[in-house]
């Protein structure tokens, strides 16, 4: 359990915008490094294999639910299918106007996903669905909801919320919730 953090059993709903109200029909995915890309509709996605992980999650306002089941693609599939994985970044996009930043090796090496379902059911609206990233191991910030595009590049350039003061990296272990800590 991270330091700071309180366990609750809801999944409180945060969010930097209204819902997007997306169907799975009209959903789109775009990997690319601003030369090349390749974009996913939700079958084109899934068909690259699903895979289900357990894991806790944590939110920087200081709530952490443990041993929540997600299944998805994961992101370094993605990126290996796309053929664009060697890049230092990540700049993801979302259908609503919000990003966030991610190192691409935190998005390869661990269990980052693009997920599709919650606790076995489809992403809600209101949690990002039906397709958001999941970067378990940061602060929930990082998995952006309604997830669109992700952006590859070796310059990092800071999302939404972290523009507006929140850490660059956002690791709940080492509390990383604003850009002094």
């Amino acid at each position: 359990m991270p330091p700071g953090q309180f366990v609750t059993e809801d999944f409180p709903v945060l969010t930097a915008g209204p819902n997007q109200g997306l169907r799975r029909e009209e959903w789109r995915l775009t990997v690319g490094d601003g030369v090349e890309s390749k974009t996913y509709d939700w079958d084109a996605l899934v068909a690259l294999g699903t895979v289900d992980v357990t894991t806790d999650i944590h939110c920087v306002t200081h709530w952490t639910k443990l041993d929540t089941t997600w299944t998805g693609v994961p992101v370094s599939t993605v990126f290996e299918d796309a053929g664009l994985d060697d890049f230092a970044y990540a700049d993801v996009r979302s259908y609503g106007g919000y990003s966030t930043n991610v190192p691409v090796e935190d998005l390869i090496d661990r269990d980052a996903m693009f997920a599709t379902a919650y606790e076995g059911e489809a992403i809600s609206d209101s949690h990002g669905g039906p397709v958001r990233l999941l970067i378990p191991h940061l602060y929930l910030w990082k998995s952006a909801k309604w997830v669109r595009e992700v952006l590859l590049d070796d310059l990092d350039s800071p999302g939404f919320w972290e523009q507006a003061g929140y850490h660059n990296y956002g690791d709940p272990f080492r509390e990383q919730r604003y850009y002094s800590d």
